[in-house]
């Protein structure tokens, strides 16, 4: 029998997304050198929620494929998983509370905090632009209310 390749959509597939636009929008918060005073203007507070939402999407992947691992009796590498990305939609919940109360001085240390995460992602090319993350902070405010 012939071994199945599943070529569509994974959690695997999704959270290397999730994590790609993530690294992005963080290299573009780290080329603004207003925010280490605090200055954030509508598209740093856009990019802001863009990353929260897509911090939680990695969140929202973790389960999918700790739950692959599980139905093969690999549960040790599933808690690993869940282990190594727990700290995603914690992040997501901090950052998303700040935001929603318009605490931009404190969200400064919570993105220094996410570099080391995204360290080992190699951003050669920017493959996203504005339209992604132009009103993310409306939506994220229109969501928390």
């Amino acid at each position: 029998m012939a071994r199945i390749i599943h070529a569509g959509d994974t959690p695997a597939k999704r959270r290397r997304a999730h994590t790609r636009a993530s690294a992005e929008a963080l290299r573009l918060l780290a080329q603004r050198p207003s925010l280490a005073a605090g200055a954030f203007d509508d598209e740093a507070k856009d990019l802001v929620a863009y990353l929260a939402f897509h911090l939680r999407g990695i969140g929202d992947t973790i389960e999918g494929s700790a739950q692959s691992w599980d139905d093969r009796n690999y549960w040790k590498k599933a808690e690993q998983l869940r282990a190594d990305y727990r700290w995603a939609p914690q992040t997501a919940d901090r950052l998303e509370a700040l935001a929603v109360a318009g605490d931009w001085p404190d969200v400064v240390p919570e993105l220094l905090g996410l570099i080391p995460k995204f360290a080992d992602v190699n951003i050669g090319k920017m493959t996203r632009d504005a339209d992604h993350w132009v009103g993310a902070y409306r939506a994220l405010v229109r969501r928390a209310a």
